[in-house]
């Protein structure tokens, strides 16, 4: 009818129906049907029929290595035929592989997996939430070792489309072949920030079940479910209205030593940091020895603030006379530059007894 218009959209061919697998398959299919065909046919030794097979599909014109019978003739007419249908879907395949960016998103991702492969002692980061971009833009400051773990595409989509370089996979977080992919069995921490608890309580248990030494950290939102998270093998529960909760009823009550909080832990407006000194990371010679031995403060400026001992148990401002043992930690403060140099200082500590 005239003034109608048609939907061109129904005689596209799907891209799922296009594919390079097929194309290959269907390319070496009919280069061994025809050698065969050759070769029984017309008693071709193998080099003739891989010969007749090139010049026939290629259609240069060359001509035959002998003279055909009528039975090759019409065998040789009809692998034409067929050629030209194949021929025609191995053009469309490789275009439409070429033109939807499949062949710069397989290198892309190909990319990844090889860096992923490579990393150790790294954190997975499960879910690219709200939260998990605030962890994901921690870590790229600190240049610590990261991949993240999201099933959602259009969180793959901003993390394509971020500045920041970040290492990714498009896998579900509950499945145990995600997390070996993600290098699990190499890596130091796993923060699970997806936004349902119960799958929360999934990724920890998987985890821990797969790396029973991974430090394993879980995001919840319902009381509930920080329980069940200790049980499934989670070494901290964070639940981040608790927390934001806490911080607004603290400004009532304290809000003098809330903000100074604020202001030291903020990496935008001060040079303020901490840094946790743990006995496994301690050189032999800095073992058993006392705080007052260790002379951290004299020698890098940097202030012990805390002693965590190896039952979990915390004391600030610790003695003096306090000895780091198997499990337990010092917490220090002190501004980038003496943290800096507590790590030189501990790092040379043997150099400077001997």
């Amino acid at each position: 009818m005239l003034g109608s218009k048609v939907n061109w959209n129904i005689y596209t061919v799907p891209s799922s129906f296009l594919s390079i697998r097929v194309a290959i398959a269907l390319m070496l299919a009919e280069f061994l049907i025809g050698m065969g065909g050759f070769m029984a046919l017309e008693s071709y030794s193998l080099a003739e029929a891989f010969y007749m097979m090139v010049i026939t599909i290629s259609t240069v014109g060359f001509g035959e290595v002998q003279p055909l019978s009528q039975t090759g003739q019409i065998f040789t007419s009809a692998l034409i035929i067929a050629n030209i249908g194949i021929f025609a879907y191995v053009l469309a395949a490789f275009s439409n592989y070429v033109i939807q960016g499949e062949i710069f998103k397989n290198m892309h991702l190909n990319l990844i997996n090889t860096s992923i492969d490579k990393l150790e002692n790294h954190i997975i980061l499960c879910g690219y939430g709200k939260y998990g971009r605030e962890i994901a833009l921690h870590f790229n400051k600190h240049n610590l070792p990261f991949v993240v773990l999201d099933v959602d595409p259009s969180k793959i989509e901003q993390l394509q489309k971020s500045e920041d370089k970040i290492l990714y996979l498009e896998e579900d977080a509950t499945h145990d072949d995600a997390l070996l992919k993600a290098g699990i069995k190499r890596a130091k921490a796993l923060l699970s920030a997806l936004p349902d608890d119960s799958d929360n309580v999934f990724v920890v248990l998987s985890a821990r079940q797969i790396n029973p030494r991974l430090n394993i950290i879980s995001r919840a939102k319902d009381p509930k479910s920080q329980k069940k998270l200790f049980m499934a093998g989670a070494d901290h529960v964070v639940m981040p209205e608790q927390i934001g909760g806490f911080y607004m009823a603290t400004l009532v009550s304290k809000p003098g030593a809330v903000e100074f909080f604020s202001f030291i832990t903020n990496e935008y407006r001060s040079d303020i940091g901490f840094e946790e000194v743990t006995y496994e990371h301690l050189p032999d010679e800095c073992r058993g020895r006392s705080l007052m031995q260790l002379n951290i403060r004299e020698s890098t400026g940097a202030n012990v603030i805390g002693y965590k001992a190896p039952d979990g148990h915390y004391e600030v401002n610790p003695s003096p006379n306090t000895v780091l043992g198997p499990g337990s930690s010092y917490i220090v403060l002190g501004s980038n530059q003496q943290l800096q140099q507590l790590r030189y200082y501990l790092e040379h500590y043997p150099e400077r007894i001997m």
